[in-house]
């Protein structure tokens, strides 16, 4: 299997599939159960924030080596209306849906590294990574 594989988010059936898929690599690489349930939380979050708030758009779930690491990639990326405030989004507690608002900042939360990226012209691209331990 190549290191990226992706899958678009149209309906609530493909955030299972990502979630799945997620968990998978999570398992092929040697994460832990705990770990394991933190990433396919975190890509939960990121993919039903795809499909409510972008309508479309695509989770891919990459492997990483560095030197002395290994760890698994979440990239998510919409061309969605974007995040105004990404500040706000990323405050405890914020949510426009009405759910938990666990949302970004416990995706931030469940994993190692999380980047952000948002614009109403591009729609939004967000990286989380979870390194082995």
């Amino acid at each position: 299997m190549e290191n990226q594989s992706c899958i678009k988010i149209l309906n609530e059936w493909d955030i299972v599939a990502a979630r799945q898929l997620g968990r998978n690599v999570a398992k092929e690489l040697g994460f832990g159960t705990v770990d394991q349930a933190r990433i396919t939380t975190a890509i939960s979050e990121l993919a039903r924030n795809i499909y409510l708030y972008a309508g479309e758009g695509k989770i891919c779930i990459e492997k990483i080596y560095n030197r002395t690491k290994v760890g698994l990639k979440v990239l998510a990326v919409d061309n969605g209306p974007g995040i105004r405030d990404i500040r706000q989004v990323m405050e405890d507690g914020y949510s426009t849906s009405g759910g938990l608002g666990a949302g970004l900042p416990g995706v931030k939360r469940l994993m190692d590294e999380f980047e952000i990226d948002s614009s109403p012209e591009n729609g939004t691209e967000i990286k989380a990574t979870k390194w082995l331990r």
